[in-house]
Order: structure tokens, then C-alpha cells, then sequence
């Protein structure tokens, strides 16, 4: 290795390392992902045991309840814990009206239908919507827009990868709706709710590892900010300046 390699080396590496820590900021991390599965994860145990509907539904609903109070006592974010009160409540009341087990899953589907979609769809517009997603987590908002095409570039490819996995994901699930029986269509989709994602995931930081770095706007407007504040403070002092010279020049007429 020479000298001319290592800084290099040593950018890349903390390039990997900021996107390593966006992405785990942003999609929940490890506790998150068990956040997002343990609800359904009991639905489908409960249910596979006794068939009692109700009772999987109100564990299901309970468990989910039950994480977002973990984090709310220990002051942490709570926001995927919230995403999955609404999505369990949601199946709940499907399957609560309809009297079938099944639709318990049908909101989830149809949510990763319409993500992968919008994947698609605004990726096709020119905004990826994985940069509508992580443009505030690395500071940089939509200037990738505009200001930093290989970045805009990488995510556009994540937006794809997403979406065509999102899809593809439906394109299992939705047959097996109609086709198998509560019980295997709860297990194909736990099944289904960890390898997808991961690798949706990691792909997601290829692309952005391999980018240019993130245009950090917000450090952006404090340093127009301070600059400004330097600027009227030498205007001030100018001033001051000036009316003390003319204040010498009148005493000496």
C-alpha cells in the first residue's frame, strides 16, 4: 500500500460507515426487524395451535402494543414500533369484519404492493423514492437531485431493487391468499418478512457505498449562516469606525 492509497482507503471506509449508520437509523435496525415480526410471528403460532381467531388476533395486537410502551419507557424512538401497532390493528379489523383468519395479512399485502409500485413509479419520475427516504437521514435533503448526479444515479438503482423485490415478494404472496389455507399463507409470509428486506437492504448500501458522498446541506446553511453573521458584524464594526473618524475630524475643525 502507498502513502497515495490509504486516504482513499480511509474515505471509502467512512463513506461505508455513514451509510451503514443511515441505513440502520433509517429502517430500524435489528430491533426493528423483530419489531416487525414478532406480532405476526404470534398471530400464526396461536392460530396454527387452537384456529381461535380472536385470541391470535388480540396477542397479536397486544404484543405490538406492548413494544411500543418498551420504547416509549426507555425514551426511544418509537416510530417503527407505532408502524406496527397500525398495521396489526389494521389486520385485525379485516379480519374481525370479514370472519376470516386469512385477512388478518390482507393489509400488510396490500401495503408492500403499493411500496413496490411507488418504488417503481417514482423511480420512472426522476425522484427515487429511497431519496425521498434517506436524503434527510444524511443531511443532503434533494440535492442529490440537482447537485449530484452519481448519487441520484445510486438511487435509482435501490429504488429498483426494492420495488422488483417488494414485488416479486407480492407475486408469491397474493396466490397463496387465495389459494392455501390461514395457516400456510402465515408462515410463507414470516418466512418472507426478514431475507426480502435484507437484501433489499444490502443492496441499498452497494449502490450508496460505491457513490459520492452526500452534499450535507444543512452544513451548507449554517456555514451561509455564519458567513453572514461574520459579514454584518465587520459592517458594524466598519461603521463604527467611520463615525468615530468623523467624530475626531469635526473636534479637530
Amino acid at each position: 500500500m502507498t502513502s497515495l492509497d490509504k486516504p482513499t482507503q480511509d474515505t471509502e471506509q467512512d463513506a461505508r460507515a455513514v451509510t451503514e449508520a443511515a441505513l440502520f437509523e433509517a429502517f430500524g435496525g435489528v430491533r426493528g426487524m423483530v419489531e416487525t415480526v414478532l406480532p405476526g410471528l404470534l398471530f400464526v403460532t396461536i392460530y396454527t395451535i387452537n384456529k381461535d381467531l380472536h385470541l391470535s388476533a388480540i396477542a397479536a395486537l397486544g404484543v405490538s402494543l406492548l413494544l411500543v410502551v418498551v420504547r416509549l419507557v426507555m425514551r426511544d424512538t418509537v416510530k417503527h414500533a407505532f408502524s406496527g401497532v397500525f398495521g396489526v390493528a389494521f389486520g385485525v379489523v379485516f379480519a374481525m369484519m370479514t370472519g376470516n383468519a386469512k385477512d388478518f395479512y390482507l393489509p400488510g399485502m396490500l401495503y408492500t404492493l403499493g411500496l413496490g409500485l411507488a418504488y417503481i413509479i417514482t423511480t420512472l419520475c426522476g425522484v427515487p423514492l429511497i431519496g425521498l427516504i434517506l436524503g434527510p437521514v444524511f443531511k443532503e435533503n434533494l440535492s442529490w437531485r440537482t447537485r449530484n448526479p452519481g448519487r441520484k444515479k445510486a438511487y435509482q438503482k435501490a429504488s429498483w431493487a426494492w420495488g422488483l423485490i417488494l414485488l416479486s415478494k407480492c407475486a408469491i404472496l397474493f396466490p397463496l391468499y387465495w389459494w392455501a389455507d390461514t395457516t400456510q399463507l402465515g408462515w410463507v409470509l414470516i418466512a418472507l418478512k426478514i431475507p426480502p428486506f435484507l437484501l433489499a437492504v444490502y443492496l441499498t448500501w452497494v449502490f450508496l457505498a460505491k457513490a459520492p458522498a452526500p452534499i450535507d446541506v444543512f452544513a451548507e446553511m449554517e456555514a451561509a449562516e455564519k458567513a453572514e453573521e461574520e459579514k454584518a458584524e465587520e459592517e458594524r464594526a466598519a461603521a463604527a469606525g467611520n463615525e468615530s473618524s468623523a467624530g475626531r475630524h469635526r473636534r479637530e475643525a
